[in-house]
């Protein structure tokens, strides 16, 4: 299930259709898996990047062993904090994890939609090398399948209110 939280439309845009910032409280996987394969199958419409509230300060390095193997660049992917993302101006701010959907916003996403999109962490999966490779797997497609669906938003070309009402509706796989 979706949580809209909907504000006005930042104005400030780059040469994208849409600006995206993941949240995760450490910045280190979930977020980190949207933000590359959302950059990658945006086909230049969406400008995404990530971040957390407390950043690790490095990426989880299965996050980087196992966006490679399902095809994903993984250059230039780092652990970052929200406060480096002041002027980046998101239309939207989507949340991957629960911790980060309940911490309120630095003000300069104030006037931004904000949207969570809860999924299992992968990182927290020990043992098994079989288990591990699944629940990558299966946060990987579910992230696809969503990034799918804000590229189509994206190709649509929609602003303001018409983006908020395209997001309110988008229905996740």
């Amino acid at each position: 299930m979706a949580l809209f939280t909907f504000g006005k439309r930042c104005t400030s845009h780059t040469d994208h259709d849409m600006n995206v910032l993941f949240i995760c409280t450490h910045n280190r996987c979930r977020s980190i898996i949207s933000e590359a394969i959302t950059q990658q199958l945006s086909e230049g419409l969406i400008e995404a990047r990530s971040a957390g509230s407390q950043p690790s300060g490095q990426v989880h390095p299965l996050t980087l062993t196992y966006l490679a193997k399902h095809g994903f660049d993984t250059d230039g992917l780092t652990s970052q904090s929200w406060d480096e993302f002041a002027d980046f101006a998101p239309d939207v701010v989507i949340t991957v994890c629960d911790t980060a959907a309940q911490e309120t916003c630095p003000l300069y996403f104030t006037d931004t939609l904000v949207l969570h999109w809860g999924m299992a962490d992968p990182s927290k999966i020990s043992g098994d090398p079989n288990i591990v490779a699944s629940a990558f797997g299966a946060c990987i497609m579910q992230v696809k399948a969503r990034a799918r669906n804000l590229h189509d938003i994206a190709k649509l070309g929609l602003s303001g209110d018409a983006m908020h009402h395209a997001l309110r509706n988008l229905i996740e796989p």
